[in-house]
């Protein structure tokens, strides 16, 4: 298991996709299955920092724990921003993504990618924390 504690700023970004991307490789996972595993972690990340600290005039951290299990990688990415669950929001679909862009609705389609891009995601919060964790499933390419 891997585990760090980031300031939540933009700046922190590059290292928490390393630790992540370390730990992924060292799991075995596909080249494939890391950057899509990737792209989740780097979406939720920058969300928390504008969305749920920033946006609130708020600073804080986000921790980042990478687990790995027999037939997955679980990442777990936790903060104590404004609170925010990603399953609760209206996803883009498919009509919407056939429109024009000046005819979409904003907002949505990197939560979308990210959820995606991962084999699982479940959201909670406990004594007021966020927890985002993410599982990718080793074995054939999603």
């Amino acid at each position: 298991m891997a585990a760090a504690r980031f300031d939540a700023t933009l700046d922190a970004l590059p290292a928490i996709r390393e630790l992540v991307r370390a730990e992924a490789v060292q799991a075995g996972l596909e080249p494939a299955a890391v950057y899509r595993l990737l792209l989740a972690v780097d979406e939720f990340a920058t969300n928390i920092v504008l969305h749920g600290y920033q946006e609130h005039g708020l600073t804080g951290s986000i921790d980042i724990s990478v687990h790995q299990h027999d037939d997955s990688l679980h990442v777990v990415i936790e903060d104590d921003a404004v609170p925010f669950d990603p399953t609760a929001r209206a996803l883009p679909d498919a009509a919407d993504l056939h429109k024009p862009l000046e005819e979409r609705p904003v907002g949505g389609l990197g939560i979308l990618l990210a959820f995606e891009s991962v084999d699982e995601h479940h959201y909670s919060t406990a004594e007021g924390r966020n927890r985002n964790e993410l599982r990718v499933h080793r074995g054939a390419p999603k």
